[in-house]
């Protein structure tokens, strides 16, 4: 067999890197993606804030009235929690705004 008749002779064989080409310059990057984002700017998101957690059993629960404190498992000036969609994004405190309930962040929770 001669080596012109070997299949695996790779003499005329030229290879491409399949690579894209990605943009160097990083304001180029950052700009696209703001731009991307504008997209979702106005989607609806929940937020809620937990001051605490309990539990009891249901026979408790039922004999509940109004004026029934529920002891909750924190403490006064401890953080609460933020959520956006049910996940922990931030821990915060508790203020007043005009006659209102806000929250002052304090606290960002980075996804590990």
């Amino acid at each position: 067999m001669s080596e012109t008749d070997d299949p695996n002779t790779d003499d005329d064989l030229e290879l491409e890197e399949m690579n894209p080409e990605m943009p160097t310059d990083v304001e180029q990057i950052s700009e696209k993606s703001a731009a991307d984002l504008e997209a979702v700017f106005d989607v609806p998101v929940r937020i809620s804030v937990v001051l605490g957690r309990a539990r009891m059993p249901i026979s408790r629960l039922l004999k509940m009235d109004v004026g029934t404190v529920v002891e909750l498992d924190r403490q006064v000036g401890e953080a609460i929690d933020i959520y956006v969609n049910d996940r922990l994004v931030a821990r915060g405190e508790i203020v007043l705004v005009e006659e209102r309930l806000g929250v002052t962040m304090t606290e960002i929770i980075k996804v590990s």
